[in-house]
């Protein structure tokens, strides 16, 4: 006789249930379904549940029971599993304290087995659903943002930033060019898309992988330039700080002695003969003294202000368009301010006397400048080819480039402001540079309504294509390491696993997922799909009473 899955058991107990109401006879009953008589009688003894409602337990063992404990256990390993990061055992911890152990096998080895036909389900899944999407998909020119991540293998990961969608999550033996390269081709098979642009720190291999083996632009990521920056200059100037605020300290303290001292001598009776101490000339001292101090002080807190506002200023002006009246900013004045930029940084190495370490990593960052300034070009350059490519009159061209794009551009940097100042003076700019497109006598509003969702889906495509940082694939590190630090170690599968509840199960506020936003369209739920292929979940074992350990020192008989 075939073993009945849970489900199946339920649904032929109800038929059992009824056909013995109906009064047919158990034997003949059990040989109609196939069932052994001992079998059938089991099955029909009262199911004893612990402290479980009796009416609850009788309810779980039919089949619409089963059916609501399927997706409940399974729930519980997707959430705290692969997204809460913790391991099985918190799952059975779970099951054990909600009280489903009643009617849910909690063992460790029996849900570690349950846990990895969970997770490659889901690659499973996550695989067929990325062949769907990819066929019919429309060709789409890519900026890859790529990073490395080590617990402690090393891991390769690369992220379409506008999507969030992770095209490559893997484990390498290395990080050379050729092997960053090999990984990305494999991600992409299938995929209709080209890679004209990568995004990342200054890494000599993710450089020759963009530049050489891609043939595309590198950006370079703007974080780690004001990361150099602010590790040459912060430690130094707040230790400035610390010593001339205790510098003023001490001078006060002197001065302080002094005026004691004198009006410990001017109260003595009588005063002492001799000429008196030159008190004048010693406060006087000790005043210039706390002066000079004190200045320092205010040149250290000034010079360390400074500092602090030329690392914001770097992320300020590398924009292509002005954050104060969204105009386009060309080249050579985004030159000039960054060239004002570094001549400020040097003056203050200068006037702080900052060690040569320091001074080395001033320069470092002041290097990036080329790639910085050759990024705005490469996003002009894409820009003007993508709008000359709509072949669209010369006023409707002039609108698209001087007002949608920017528009959309600085609806972006908006969303990612984290002060309400600029983020609410950033979106009254661009409705300011949308109103006259909104006009029904604007040109733009006498084109079909298909043209001009095409006209503002062309506009969105070029203001994502300015990339200046790789703080997705960093977020994305932060979460593995998050995972790995629960578990020691992750697999090739669960990592796989991770991916796929990353690109197809996540949803930002707008209800996409990662994939939806890439491909363009709408997929099937990832956790839907993934509970038709999993197992039901285990019935309880009978516990088995362990038996009392005796004392150690229980006297033997003789």
């Amino acid at each position: 006789m075939k073993r009945r899955s849970r489900l199946e058991r339920a649904e032929q107990l109800e038929t059992v249930n009824a056909r013995l109401a109906a009064g047919q006879p158990q034997r003949q009953v059990a040989a109609d379904l196939g069932l052994a008589h001992s079998t059938l009688q089991e099955w029909c003894q009262p199911v004893v549940v612990g402290a479980a409602p009796a009416a609850l337990a009788a309810w779980v063992e039919t089949a619409e029971g089963v059916r609501w404990l399927h997706p409940l256990v399974l729930a519980a390993h997707f959430s705290i599993t692969l997204q809460g990061g913790a391991g099985v055992r918190v799952v059975c911890q779970f099951l054990e304290l909600s009280g489903l152990s009643a009617f849910v096998g909690a063992s460790y080895g029996t849900h570690q087995g349950l846990n990895a036909a969970l997770e490659e389900a889901l690659v499973a899944v996550a695989h067929e659903q990325r062949a769907a999407l990819a066929r019919g998909m429309p060709h789409r020119d890519l900026t890859v943002c790529e990073d490395e991540t080590f617990h402690p293998q090393m891991g390769l990961v690369a992220l379409e930033p506008v999507s969030g969608f992770l095209l490559l999550e893997q484990y390498a033996a290395d990080r050379k060019a050729a092997t960053w390269t090999q990984a990305l081709q494999a991600a992409l098979v299938g995929l209709n898309v080209a890679v004209i642009q990568g995004t990342s720190d200054e890494a000599t291999a993710l450089h020759r992988q963009v530049e050489v083996d891609l043939d595309a632009h590198h950006s370079p990521d703007l974080f780690h330039g004001q990361h150099e920056v602010s590790k040459a200059t912060s430690l130094h100037l707040a230790r400035q700080v610390r010593q001339a605020a205790a510098t003023v300290v001490a001078a006060q303290q002197a001065w302080a002695v002094e005026r004691a001292a004198q009006q410990a001598y001017e109260n003595q009776s009588p005063r002492p003969r001799g000429r008196p101490p030159a008190f004048a000339a010693r406060l006087q001292a000790a005043v210039s003294e706390v002066v000079q101090a004190e200045v320092a002080h205010t040149q250290a807190q000034a010079r360390q202000s400074e500092a602090r506002e030329l690392v914001r200023e770097l992320g300020i002006g590398y924009h292509p368009y002005d954050l104060e009246c969204g105009q386009a900013q060309p080249v050579e004045p985004v030159a000039q301010r960054f060239n004002d930029v570094w001549a400020r940084l040097g003056r203050i190495a200068q006037a702080a006397d900052l060690p040569t370490r320091a001074r080395e990593r001033l320069a470092k960052a002041q290097r990036l400048t080329t790639q910085l300034l050759a990024t705005l070009t490469f996003f002009f350059a894409t820009l003007q080819v993508q709008v000359e490519a709509l072949a669209l009159p010369p006023e409707l061209e002039r609108a698209l480039v001087e007002e949608l794009i920017p528009a959309l551009y600085l609806e972006r940097v908006a969303e990612r402001s984290t002060l309400a100042e600029p983020r609410h003076r950033l979106r009254a700019l661009s409705r300011q540079l949308l109103e006259p497109l909104r006009h029904g006598a604007h040109p733009i509003q006498a084109l079909p309504s298909t043209e001009i969702a095409r006209l503002e889906q062309v506009a969105g495509e070029c203001a994502d294509r300015f990339q200046r940082s790789s703080s997705g694939v960093e977020g994305r590190n932060g979460q593995l390491a998050l995972h790995h630090q629960g578990r020691h170690r992750l697999s090739d599968r669960k990592l796989a696993a991770l991916t796929a509840v990353h690109n197809y199960h996540i949803r930002r506020a707008d209800g996409t997922t990662a994939a939806e936003r890439f491909f363009g369209r709408a997929h099937e739920t990832l956790f839907a799909q993934v509970l038709q292929r999993m197992p039901l979940p285990p019935r309880p074992a009978r516990r088995r009473p362990r038996p009392p350990k005796p004392p150690y020192l229980m006297q033997v008989a003789a």
